[in-house]
């Protein structure tokens, strides 16, 4: 499983992919959910791009995502608080 539920929100199993073409959702990988970024690796600009991402997938602010685990990593583990979104409906 790719997520979990906690008392927060979601606790969500990443593999992300920068200097893609489009930013997207490709599927699981690895027990992970595989994003490609358009986004290079640069400075954080890519986990910028992700949190961004992922508060517009879950609609909630991007103050509500946290990059929990995986700074400089394609594994990550990302915090959503807040949402009414369920993970298996962005599949």
């Amino acid at each position: 499983m790719w997520y979990q539920r906690d008392v927060e929100g979601f606790t969500l199993r990443l593999y992300v992919q920068p200097g893609a073409k489009k930013t997207e959702i490709v599927g699981i990988h690895e027990g992970a959910l595989k994003i490609r970024l358009n986004t290079p690796p640069i400075e954080g600009r890519a986990n910028k791009a992700l949190l961004q991402f992922v508060a517009q997938l879950f609609k909630v602010p991007v103050r509500q995502v946290n990059l929990k685990r995986g700074d400089k990593s394609r594994h990550k583990t990302v915090l959503v608080k807040g949402t009414v979104v369920e993970p298996d409906n962005l599949l």
